[in-house]
């Protein structure tokens, strides 16, 4: 018989595994402990279950998954497949979106933003390709408006311990993937590609359509962006938010770590802005592609400066310039700024949270292969993506599918790719764990209540068999 002092004890040892716990097996940096749905002993995770495709919002939809009333939510795919938004969706507080549980090739979110709306949520193998359908606003008499084409494909401001894992984000009219104005934040192993540039961005004070094209706005207090592949933006490859974004605009309020990116096929710029931030840029690998423009061709990042915050602080190392010897024995010759004087950090900034460092060229190997939403299998966008990368082929476009600037969005469908579907394996119980799964590892399968036993190695039942997914045999990822 246990004591009351064992059990309290145990309870102890239990509350602490899950304060501390990391969000799943490889996580890193700031936003690596960020819990997301796993919930608490005392209050579980609703597991919500995504049967179908449709964007009804009833039980079995995407968006009663992410709407219904939950204190922690677990949402698992028991299909695959594209779902078209018709309004844009929210992911709230204490969420961890599943997208590896999906059977067959995985989801995708077309035709509406995708964004983070509460603070504490995880979000790994998901696919957000936004495309142009609803993304031409005009006045009664046909104008372009101010906020047509202002869509990102997938992001949020101003929420706290986030971490976005294996995502692939594209075909957005504002930028593909876009995070900031928060504290303790991973952006880790996505792929960023394809935003649109010459489509229907469209801001007060223009007289045309933009070239926007853009990869991100990226940021926060505590922040961590590494192994990302961003490839064929014309700008924010990504841009810092810079320390204006922020209440109070306090100098050194922005801290973020960037290491062990790739970043290809650049067209205007690459990594800027950091006004009055932190910045380390460590070990990333650039390679110009066919819209790189000559005069940007061996930039590493051009740290920007305003009158009310200066220039940030940037630590810059180790990066590997594909065609410049010079830029990257000397990574400092590659940054272009008004007054790298006052720019320039000899030290690394730390801001609180490691990541394991790799060479550049072992971290170009490693995103190519592993990058983006690869569980439970690439698609064909990311895989053209990735051999675009290696070959320096591809190009920034203005249409999702590589179309002409106005195609009709009826002509483009077939430009999303096609994700078949399989038969989910049979949960008896709805806990998110197949009957197979809690048969092998000595559970219940028509005890639903199971899901929220927490192991030795302090995630709990359902968490071990979400991990599971991306260590296991041919569905294996190092992340």
């Amino acid at each position: 018989m246990k004591t009351p002092f064992t059990l309290f004890s145990l309870l102890l040892f239990t509350l602490s595994l899950s304060a501390q716990q990391s969000a799943f097996p490889g996580a890193e940096g700031a936003g690596m402990y960020a819990s997301g749905g796993r919930g608490t002993p005392d209050t579980a995770t609703s597991v919500m279950e995504v049967t179908n495709l449709s964007d009804d919002g009833q039980p079995g939809s995407l968006r009663y998954a992410l709407t219904a009333n939950a204190a922690y939510r677990t949402v698992v795919f028991r299909v695959s497949g594209t779902i078209h938004l018709t309004s844009a969706l929210r992911i709230k507080a204490n969420t961890t979106i599943a997208g590896q549980t999906a059977p067959g090739a995985g989801i995708c979110v077309a035709d509406y933003p995708v964004s983070i709306s509460g603070d504490n949520v995880i979000v790994r193998y998901m696919r957000f390709r936004l495309g142009d359908r609803y993304q031409k606003k005009t006045s009664a008499n046909g104008d372009p408006v101010d906020g047509s084409g202002g869509d990102d494909a997938f992001g949020g401001l101003g929420r706290s311990n986030i971490i976005v894992d294996h995502v692939s984000a594209s075909w957005s009219t504002d930028e593909a993937l876009t995070i900031y104005r928060g504290d303790n934040l991973t952006i880790q192993w996505c792929v960023i590609s394809e935003p649109l540039n010459y489509s229907y961005h469209f801001e007060a004070g223009d007289t045309a359509y933009e070239k926007h094209g853009y990869g991100g706005i990226w940021g926060a207090k505590h922040g961590s962006m590494h192994h990302n592949l961003i490839a064929h933006c014309r700008n924010r490859n990504p841009r810092f938010a810079g320390v204006s974004t922020y209440t109070p605009d306090t100098p050194g309020t922005e801290n973020v770590d960037f290491r062990n990116n790739v970043i290809y096929n650049w067209g205007i710029n690459t990594v800027y802005g950091g006004e009055g931030g932190n910045y380390n840029v460590v070990n990333n690998y650039y390679k110009y592609g066919p819209n790189t423009g000559s005069g940007v061709r061996y930039r590493i990042c051009n740290p920007g400066m305003s009158t009310a915050a200066g220039f940030g602080k940037w630590y810059v190392s180790g990066n590997y310039v594909d065609g410049s010897p010079a830029n990257t024995a000397n990574n400092w010759s590659g940054v272009s700024a008004a007054d790298t004087t006052q720019v320039k950090a000899v030290t690394p900034f730390d801001i609180g949270y490691a990541v394991a460092t790799e060479a550049p060229a072992d971290a170009f190997t490693a995103v190519l292969q592993k990058a983006g939403c690869s569980l439970p299998q690439r698609d064909t966008l990311d895989q053209r993506i990735t051999d675009n990368v290696r070959n320096r082929t591809g190009r920034i476009i203005d249409v999702q599918g590589g179309y002409p600037h106005g195609t009709a969005y009826e002509q483009t469908v077939n430009a999303w790719p096609s994700l078949c579907s399989v038969p989910a394996p049979a949960d008896s119980d709805h806990d998110g764990m197949p009957d197979a799964y809690e048969t092998a590892n000595g559970l219940d399968a028509v005890n639903a209540a199971d899901r929220n036993g927490y192991s030795a190695n302090g995630y709990t039942n359902l968490e071990n068999y979400l991990n599971s997914l991306t260590h296991d045999g041919n569905r294996a990822t190092k992340h």
